[in-house]
């Protein structure tokens, strides 16, 4: 992407267009544009919406009379596309798609002898549009006219509760999911669209032999297939085929614990002891270490207990287990977990390695001290050479926002030496880490998940700041006054740490050295 994108994208903004639009122009994604707009330190523009005049309307009017999209005629203008087609109504322009065309093709082709399958793929539509129209059946907007003068009118509350719902039926007295059913599992077997092209061949006589070839599968396959999945009344049937192999493919089989016995009995005994699953499933092999029948694993007795299954021990054990949960608590592993950020974090790991010497100054930890119910927050900076304390006055809450302009605030007044880098946890309060750099040239690494040894000067000073803003308390009446007096009674005690100085002290010898 070359620099005149960027700054033609820029330049449309200023116009008063939308991110999408000007993205769009200038022939990137919405996400590019955004993520230049963040790198640029700028936030997303909002507002009033943009007011049209009477000549843009017009040329609007007149170029979508020459190519008849909507869309297309919005992005090269760069208005917005719900405003454009609301011109369009009024106007009187028709923008829909009319199918007379494609579905008249669609019925020449089946009437030549061409397949439902074939033909829907020649005409380009879709599976139900095809099948309505085999069966004389036409759509409009909220409902649908059947060839015998039926008119069925859909309600509007059931089709939007319906969008997302997936599409079941029931098959020998049991719900199918008919999009996982018609979903290709593998080239071993035989898909859906396979079986309707059997069907056809076959309803045209053709021999096995030449259906095998047909569909570049073995004659004995065919044969099979014919002979198990056929129905005894109206023969093959390619849906009801394929239902009928997807209703044999699962191979159940009962967990270990279901059935009464010894084994059962003894994991419940001791689960009302209050011993863990491990416990349990260990502690089987000391006490019937001949006896391989007492043997059970430790996910098994979870899943014995968390699943809803027959003869599950679900109610009876529950209740004794050692957090008394209900359902399982999924846990992800930290390392593969989903960031949280827009902005790629940097590991600590690529932090300058002065940093980690204590002997260079400049280089920064930072953390929140919360309030009560997390409404309100302080942020906290210690300088890790000296341990020099900064507080953040956070008037606006904890937002990534306020956090981001609080420090900005705090830190870009220092001097020189003092802004090299800044280390945090991966809280997300600091998704704006990116804009904080670009403000204030402070390069930000964040900590490892679950690691806050990697802050340690950071998380001792919270300890020590508990002793002014205590647990449980609100935060927010702390004014900037009582946050600098704080501040410097810790800047003026004596640490160990540091052989006694203070740590203002210590910072001034550190620079006086720079």
């Amino acid at each position: 992407m070359s620099e005149l994108q960027k700054q033609e994208f820029f330049r449309r903004l200023d116009r008063g267009g939308t991110v999408r639009a000007a993205a769009l122009h200038v022939g990137v994604s919405p996400d590019v544009g955004y993520r230049w707009i963040r790198l640029a330190g700028l936030s997303t523009p909002r507002g009033r919406p943009r007011l049209y005049t009477d000549e843009e309307k017009a040329t609007f009017i007149r170029i979508l009379k020459v190519k008849g999209n909507v869309s297309l005629v919005a992005r090269e203008l760069g208005f917005v596309r719900i405003t454009c087609y609301k011109w369009a109504h009024q106007a009187g322009v028709f923008t829909g798609k009319s199918v007379r065309t494609q579905r008249d093709k669609f019925l020449k082709l089946r009437s030549e002898g061409l397949s439902r399958a074939e033909a829907m793929e020649r005409v380009g539509t879709d599976k139900r549009s095809a099948s309505d129209w085999d069966k004389g059946i036409r759509q409009f907007y909220g409902g649908r006219v059947y060839p015998d003068g039926r008119v069925i009118k859909y309600r509007i509350a059931e089709i939007l509760a319906n969008v997302n719902k997936p599409r079941t039926a029931h098959f020998h007295g049991e719900k199918v999911d008919l999009d996982r059913l018609e979903r290709p599992i593998s080239f071993r077997f035989l898909g859906l669209r396979e079986r309707e092209r059997l069907h056809d061949l076959h309803r045209r006589s053709h021999s096995i032999r030449s259906i095998a070839r047909e569909l570049g599968r073995a004659p004995s396959t065919i044969s099979r297939e014919l002979r198990r999945n056929a129905s005894s009344s109206l023969g093959y049937m390619p849906y009801g085929a394929h239902r009928a192999a997807a209703a044999r493919r699962p191979r159940p089989r009962i967990c270990k614990l279901q059935a009464s016995g010894p084994l059962r009995d003894y994991v419940v005994t001791n689960l009302q002891r209050r011993r863990s699953p491990e416990q349990i499933s260990h502690r089987l092999r000391k006490d019937f270490s001949d006896d391989a029948k007492m043997r059970v694993a430790t996910e098994t007795i979870y899943q014995a207990i968390y699943t809803p299954h027959p003869g599950a021990l679900q109610r009876k054990i529950t209740p004794v287990t050692r957090y008394g949960r209900t359902r399982r608590k999924p846990r992800r592993d930290a390392a593969r977990r989903a960031t949280r950020f827009v902005d790629p974090m940097v590991s600590i790991a690529l932090r300058p390695s002065e940093a980690d010497g204590r002997t260079v100054p400049g280089h920064w930890e930072g953390d929140l001290i919360v309030g009560n119910l997390n409404k309100s927050a302080i942020g906290t900076l210690v300088e890790r050479a000296s341990r020099y304390v900064m507080l953040v006055h956070l008037e606006k809450g904890r937002t990534a926002e306020a956090v981001r302009d609080g420090l900005v605030h705090t830190m870009q007044d220092l001097p020189a030496p003092l802004r090299r880098t800044l280390t945090s946890d991966q809280g997300a309060e600091m998704s704006e880490h990116k804009s904080f750099t670009t403000a204030t040239n402070i390069d930000v690494y964040f900590c490892d998940p679950a690691s806050p040894w990697q802050r340690g000067s950071n998380e001792n000073t919270n300890g020590l700041l508990r002793q002014y803003f205590p647990k449980g308390t609100d935060l927010s009446r702390h004014s900037v006054d009582v946050l600098e007096f704080v501040a410097d009674e810790l800047n003026t005690r004596p640490r160990k740490g540091l052989n006694w100085d203070t740590p203002a002290e210590r910072l001034d010898s550190l620079l006086e050295l720079q």
